[in-house]
């Protein structure tokens, strides 16, 4: 089967290239490689990719004639796409970044995937549409009309856009709601590398709402494996469908939303507290104030998505830190 996976410099989308090579599939990787943060990082995961059936495209999502011409010369089955621009706090900052690549990107995929009859759409959606939702877990049966943060709104925008895509164009869509995803390879803007990095060069680190927050911590490899199995989970039409009592997580359109995490929250300083352990430092601590765009908790009811492809979440906090520190003490030399 032939992949596009958008976003392959990245975390997640580097991984899931490996999955899907390694099962023979043939994978078209792009990424703009933008500098948000260490480009080295990014041409590291690059190269870790490679493989014959992996070839990588330096292209931006908002290249309306670039991803068309992408789209028409390769002809994909599936779609797995996972670029964005990240971050929330940085969307404060810079605005305008989150319009070009989460709502002009999303809408150049999803018209690629209209003018060539992909079979299925796979899209990053994120846990932090829920906002100032306080009900836990985090469920799709839940409304998600009051997010925080201009990210959190472009990724409710992007399941709008592709139910709307779904319901005139008949393209199977599925949407996932990612949960505070670590482990090797992982982001230098979130928090478990930070506190790694910091805490090895003897840093203070900053803990926020003094340290009262909880984040359900899903290990990459647990992730990759979710997104893999709902690659083949198709949506379909469901006439019967009403909105008056369906679950706006599905529709009569073929369209899905999931949770994808670990649904067992961690309190930050227990998942501190454990990169202390593996590390055999003690972190020095700057406890302060909840942040702009920041939430108290997170925490994904992954019921359904279980049902749908029996997936269930293998790897702990002690063992995923540990894979963490380690990778990361390997790959900077420490």
């Amino acid at each position: 089967m032939k992949y596009l996976v958008t976003g392959v410099a990245g975390f997640i989308g580097s991984c899931v290239v490996e999955r899907l090579t390694e099962q023979g599939h043939k994978v078209i990787g792009i990424d703009n490689v933008n500098d948000y943060y260490d480009t080295n990082l990014k041409n590291s995961r690059l190269k870790r990719a490679e493989h014959k059936n992996f070839k990588f495209i330096k292209n931006d999502l908002a290249d309306r004639a670039a991803m068309a011409t992408l789209f028409t010369e390769h002809q994909f089955d599936r779609v797995i796409h996972l670029a964005a621009q990240a971050g929330v706090r940085y969307s404060i900052e810079n605005p305008m970044a989150y319009a070009d690549s989460n709502l002009i990107g999303h809408l150049n995929i999803l018209e690629g995937c209209r003018n060539t009859k992909v079979k299925h759409l796979v899209y990053a959606s994120s846990s932090s549409v829920y906002g100032l939702n306080s009900k836990v877990p985090f469920s799709t049966s839940d409304t998600v009309d009051h997010p925080i943060s201009l990210y959190a709104a472009t990724k409710k925008s992007n399941e709008l856009m592709a139910h709307s895509y779904s319901h005139l164009y008949d393209i199977p869509t599925t949407g996932l709601r990612f949960f505070t995803v670590y482990g090797p390879w992982g982001r230098p803007d979130m928090a478990p590398y930070i506190f790694t990095k910091k805490i090895l060069s003897g840093e203070t680190i900053d803990i926020n709402n003094n340290g009262d927050m909880w984040r359900d911590f899903t290990y990459i490899d647990d992730i990759v494996e979710g997104v893999i199995r709902i690659v083949d989970v198709i949506p379909t039409r469901d006439d019967t469908w009403k909105v008056e009592d369906g679950s706006p997580a599905s529709s009569s359109a073929p369209y899905s939303i999931y949770n994808i995490g670990h649904g067992s929250p961690i309190n930050l300083m227990k998942f501190i507290e454990a990169i202390e352990t593996e590390l055999g430092i003690e972190a020095k601590k700057n406890f302060r104030g909840m942040q702009a765009g920041d939430v108290y908790q997170t925490y994904a009811d992954t019921q359904d998505l279980f049902e749908v492809t029996g997936y269930k979440p293998k790897v702990g906090v002690a063992e995923g830190v540990a894979k963490l520190v380690s990778w990361y003490k390997d790959f900077y030399k420490v």
